[in-house]
């Protein structure tokens, strides 16, 4: 295949890339780029294309594969896009300080809400919170099941009461 033939036959299978392109991107200025890509990688490997063959095959494996890097290489940065007209790349690694006071008073609060409750409610909540599971702790406290749960769901309840209160 000349290189007139095989330009003619990238040119004529580009309006069947478009479509594959917005499916992949879902965003016109990227398909457009993609599309883009797309016919330079397969102009700068047209040695690797074997005459005969499907071009329009060849062509969307190309797509396929630019778009999957694409993707990998920004799941790896760690950046978000940010849509505005300005289309800055935003770094997503900040630096936070965390103010330890405030959750160590968040943390008090909890605590002393937790002491209020009624032991009915306290003793299985405390349980569930150390890690046990509902069934063990029906054994453990030789109570149903089901009552188990509603307790500790009361309790959950009461304390969302008592911090909202804080």
């Amino acid at each position: 295949m000349s290189t007139l033939e095989f330009n003619q036959s990238l040119i004529s299978n580009t309006d069947y890339l478009k479509p594959f392109a917005m499916t992949l991107t879902r965003d016109m200025e990227s398909a457009k780029d993609l599309i883009q890509e797309t016919l330079y990688r397969a102009l700068t490997n047209r040695e690797k294309y074997n005459a005969g063959t499907n071009i329009k095959a060849w062509l969307y494996t190309i797509m396929r594969n630019i778009f999957i890097n694409n993707y990998r290489r920004h799941a790896k940065e760690n950046t978000i896009f940010d849509n505005t007209p300005n289309d800055f790349l935003l770094d997503y690694n900040q630096f936070t300080t965390t103010n330890e006071a405030e959750t160590n008073l968040a943390l008090k609060n909890i605590r002393a809400a937790i002491h209020q409750l009624p032991d009915i409610f306290k003793i299985p909540f405390e349980l569930y919170f150390e890690g046990y599971k509902y069934h063990e702790i029906a054994d453990m406290l030789t109570e149903p099941l089901g009552t188990i749960k509603s307790r500790i769901h009361f309790a959950r309840k009461l304390l969302k009461l008592q911090v909202a209160r804080c």
